[in-house]
């Protein structure tokens, strides 16, 4: 028995998925920096890092 599969469509699946989880990740980002705590660490980490406190 000769069974021909075609891998047609796949790439794009790919890219469809590594889209959806680009998108989830950017919005745990968004979620996450919209804290307070983080916000001011990451503002003391950058300050610190150019020198300004």
């Amino acid at each position: 028995m000769n069974i021909v599969k075609s891998d047609r469509g796949a790439i794009t699946a790919e890219y469809a998925i590594a889209t959806l989880a680009g998108v989830a990740f950017a919005g745990l980002m968004l979620l996450i920096m919209r804290s307070e705590e983080v916000r001011q660490l990451l503002f003391g980490l950058v300050a610190r890092a150019l020198g300004i406190s």
